[in-house]
């Protein structure tokens, strides 16, 4: 790997730091979504509604205890760190006309402290965390009006920290809404929930295209405040295979990659599709995008991409293959991969996937690729003050050698790998804490209870080796 190589973690703003009401933070719609478990869907209510618990509220104490995980985070040698700045820190209702100093500074001191110990920030601005005010008064980005709210704290926080961050991120696994009948989706990409009425494919596509152009309007402006910023896209990257040899299957299978690369093709290309342009029109669609929207897409590209991966989807059109059904994929033709296992929570462990993403973004777009998330959520067993997680360390084995083979063999540029939840944090999918993906143990179960002390397990060591070895050696 380059010696400049971005090893590191990554976190989430609302599923670590709490204080979701602490100096003059506002609700987000992160803030109205209750526990689940792998049976069991989040809900999503109406506003904060007595009785129900919201584990986002407290989530881990990243707010207040930051300095002591930081710390942690330079003891394992992090290059960087991913996270996001929660927009209702700085915007509280999203439509403010002055940023709230409070939280402008709570991120200035995040940032300082990792800089301190020599980690690099990298920052997503839309993770999650759209104000809850913005979806309630203007229908979240179903309204064009989304984009200047947007832009405006993006432009606010790109010139605060303008010789503090380097890399941003704009929308995270912003093809994720493609997954219809799955409301987690729509409503923490786009603050939106279907109504019975609705065309659910337009009313995605339309709120995509606000983004797109909500994502270069960013790139443009964040070039004027910093001509060396590298402002990223993220997608998350799940393969489709072909179960057969079928020509339907393959076929399937390419579509389902298309529906995936269409979003990229617009952060990267600056245009939309033909084959997308084509089925609009036989769907009789008619979309808000104006002459100007078209102009700032070609203008605002993004510099690398960023890519989430856990898993990959193998599809067929065969009714003798075993459907998954899976309510959090939302697809009925994904099916069982008899080559693959899976974790606990159903997910596929494939490591060769993930090499085989990375040649096909590189063949596609010839970008750099940033890995910011990666990682196994694990029911890990905490005995005597240790966590002996050898499953994590050889899933992350496996899935850094598959890295290294496309670097190194296959010449993709991949310019960091940053696992997922490198301290525990509350999982965005079922709002457990039992589902744990970190280096570091908090001691906080399901129903809220614990310390929220913090226990090194043993992969915390291995992937301080990992790192000081530059990735050569993986024992």
């Amino acid at each position: 790997m380059k010696t400049d190589f971005l090893w590191g973690g990554a976190i989430a703003a609302h599923q670590v730091e709490g204080a979701w009401q602490t100096d003059g933070k506002g609700i987000s719609i992160a803030d109205v979504m209750t526990a689940g478990t792998k049976n069991q869907a989040r809900k999503i209510t109406d506003g904060v509604l007595p009785g129900e618990y919201y584990p986002n509220h407290e989530g881990i104490d990243f707010h207040g205890r930051y300095k002591e995980d930081v710390k942690m985070f330079a003891e394992m040698g992090f290059k960087c760190l991913r996270t996001s700045i929660a927009w209702t820190r700085i915007f509280p209702n999203g439509d403010e006309a002055e940023p709230n100093e409070a939280g402008l500074q709570f991120y200035d001191d995040l940032f300082d402290e990792l800089l301190r110990h020599d980690i690099e920030p990298v920052i997503t601005l839309a993770h999650f965390e759209m104000p809850y005010h913005l979806v309630k008064q203007y229908g979240g980005w179903r309204n064009r009006k989304m984009i200047d709210f947007f832009t405006t704290f993006a432009v606010t926080v790109m010139k605060r920290y303008k010789d503090k961050v380097k890399y941003w991120l704009t929308f995270n696994e912003i093809n994720n809404q493609r997954i219809l009948d799955n409301p987690l989706y729509s409503w923490t990409n786009s603050g939106i929930l279907y109504a019975e009425d609705d065309d659910k494919l337009e009313t995605m596509y339309q709120a995509a295209h606000y983004q797109f152009v909500a994502s270069a309007s960013i790139v443009i402006e964040g070039k004027k405040i910093n001509p060396d910023f590298q402002i990223g896209c993220v997608l998350a990257a799940t393969p489709n295979y072909p179960l057969t040899s079928d020509p339907e299957d393959i076929l399937l299978a390419q579509r389902e990659d298309d529906q995936q690369l269409f979003f990229t093709d617009v952060h990267v290309r600056g245009h939309y599709p033909k084959r997308f342009i084509k089925e609009w029109e036989r769907r009789g669609y008619h979309f808000d995008m104006t002459e100007a929207d078209v102009d700032i897409l070609k203008a605002g590209t993004v510099d690398y991409i960023g890519i989430t991966y856990y898993l990959s989807n193998t599809v067929s059109v065969r009714p003798e293959a075993e459907r998954l059904n899976d309510e959090l994929l939302g697809n009925e033709t994904i099916v069982a991969n008899p080559y693959v296992e899976s974790t606990e929570w159903g997910w596929s462990i494939d490591p060769i996937g993930l090499r085989y993403y990375l040649n096909l973004l590189n063949n596609r777009y010839e970008l750099p690729i940033f890995i910011v998330e990666n990682g196994f959520g694990y029911a890990d067993r905490f005995e005597d003050g240790r966590v002996h997680d050898q499953e994590r360390i050889e899933y992350l084995n496996q899935h850094i050698t598959q890295m290294k083979l496309a670097v190194e063999v296959d010449g993709v540029d991949v310019i960091g790998y940053t696992v997922w939840g490198c301290i525990d944090p509350i999982s965005f999918t079922t709002g457990e804490m039992k589902k744990r993906y970190g280096f570091i143990y908090v001691d906080r179960d399901n129903d809220g209870k614990g310390t929220l002390n913090r226990y090194r397990k043993d992969s915390f060591e291995w992937y301080r080796h990992v790192v000081r070895t530059n990735g050569k050696s993986l024992r």
